[in-house]
């Protein structure tokens, strides 16, 4: 478990980032015409909090996001106690989304070492009667054999 003083440091640092964000995006906004009428309601739930949800996931070693957001509700209601229903966390995910992006960018990755992974698991593309068909990764294309039988596999650049 994260300790409460960590998922507050994590909270402040996202809450200020939002802050200055919002304002950047409000100031560059451009309006077409006549403003229209927009609902302006605030969130049970804020962007901060989803946003420090979705740092936390990959912290705590959970399979899948639903059942860290449960986990998050019944184990962590100190911490977050305006949770939703995760159908309605779903869609606030999409809301932070791109705030989420620029905050990794900006303040969360480090320096590279020089030291990198990259994951080379083909990717399936179709099954190998189709081969003639493929145009678009035609360079990169490779017959392989699969568990399900003869299948065309893409390779990435990084692979050669």
């Amino acid at each position: 478990m994260i300790p409460t003083n960590k998922t507050v440091e994590i909270y402040y640092l996202v809450d200020e980032f939002l802050k200055e964000y919002d304002a950047v995006i409000k100031s560059h906004s451009l309006e077409k015409g006549a403003p229209k009428k927009r609902r302006n309601r605030k969130f049970t739930m804020s962007g901060s909090e989803v946003m420090t949800i979705l740092i936390l996931f990959p912290l705590l070693l959970f399979r899948d996001l639903k059942h860290f957001y449960l986990f998050v509700r019944s184990r962590m209601k100190s911490d977050f106690p305006h949770t939703v229903s995760y159908n309605r966390f779903v869609e606030l995910e999409r809301k932070v989304c791109i705030p989420l992006a620029v905050f990794l960018k900006m303040k969360a990755l480090g320096q590279c070492t020089g030291i990198s992974f990259i994951d080379s698991t083909p990717i399936r593309s179709c099954h190998i009667k189709r081969k003639s068909s493929i145009k678009t990764f035609k360079e990169f294309a490779r017959k392989g054999k699969k568990h399900s039988g003869l299948v065309l596999w893409i390779q990435t650049a990084l692979d050669h």
